[in-house]
């Protein structure tokens, strides 16, 4: 990944934003507190966090959160050139099936997406992530 939008420091420091974001976790059910950080082409960085019901179907992950609120700020237009998803629980989080497939409205291809794994932090470009996103968008 050669895109200045993605170099080591601006990875960390991505990942260090969405750490942060997880302490604002709503998560009294599982506790599996997680957090999100976008950067996008504007150079804005966007948090979210993970927000629980009782009703377990309408609990909103971090990375949607954030895709969520980067819309309202920023308009439909927006662009994801970076993604780190973190939790305080020190625990593989990647993006779930359901957070990779509203990424891929908004985000750059080869945009890095920084998540803990089980061996270890990973970095990975999105479409490595998730190669066969569904697509409406007519050519």
């Amino acid at each position: 990944m050669n895109d200045p939008h993605a170099s080591e420091a601006t990875l960390d420091d991505l990942f260090e934003q969405a750490r942060q974001a997880a302490q604002h976790s709503y998560s009294p059910y599982s506790r599996f507190r997680v957090g999100a950080a976008l950067k996008l082409t504007n150079g804005e960085v966007v948090t979210g966090t993970n927000v629980e019901n009782v009703s377990y179907g309408l609990t909103i992950c971090a990375e949607r959160a954030a895709v969520v609120r980067a819309v309202s700020r920023f308009g439909p237009q927006i662009q994801i050139v970076a993604v780190a998803v973190a939790n305080r629980n020190d625990a593989a989080s990647p993006p779930c099936g359901a957070c990779r497939q509203v990424l891929a409205e908004f985000i750059v291809p080869d945009a890095a997406v920084i998540f803990p794994a089980a061996d270890g932090i990973r970095t990975m470009p999105f479409h490595e992530l998730l190669p066969l996103a569904f697509d409406m968008k007519t050519k």
